[in-house]
């Protein structure tokens, strides 16, 4: 299952755009979110309008690795799903 690092994602859509499975989609960051951030990811956030890549649907990934190589930012991670 992906996981995205709030402190790099700079929501530039690469990992909507290539994966398959429509696992991500670019919304406004969560309070929670925000509130976990370093100061450099705020300033970031702030940036780029406080918006970042969520994996909305991280049940439906395949693990391909798509996402992981079009990230510019190297914010996406894959992670074994917890049983």
């Amino acid at each position: 299952m992906p996981v995205i690092d709030r402190n790099r994602c700079e929501a530039k859509e690469a990992c909507v755009q290539v994966c398959p499975f429509d696992v991500f989609e670019i919304r406004s960051l969560e309070p929670a979110d925000r509130a976990g951030l370093s100061l450099m990811g705020k300033l970031k956030a702030w940036v780029h309008g406080n918006r970042q890549a969520y994996a909305v649907h991280a049940e439906a990934c395949h693990a391909c690795g798509l996402c992981l190589k079009a990230c510019p930012e190297q914010a996406i991670r894959l992670v074994p799903v917890a049983d």
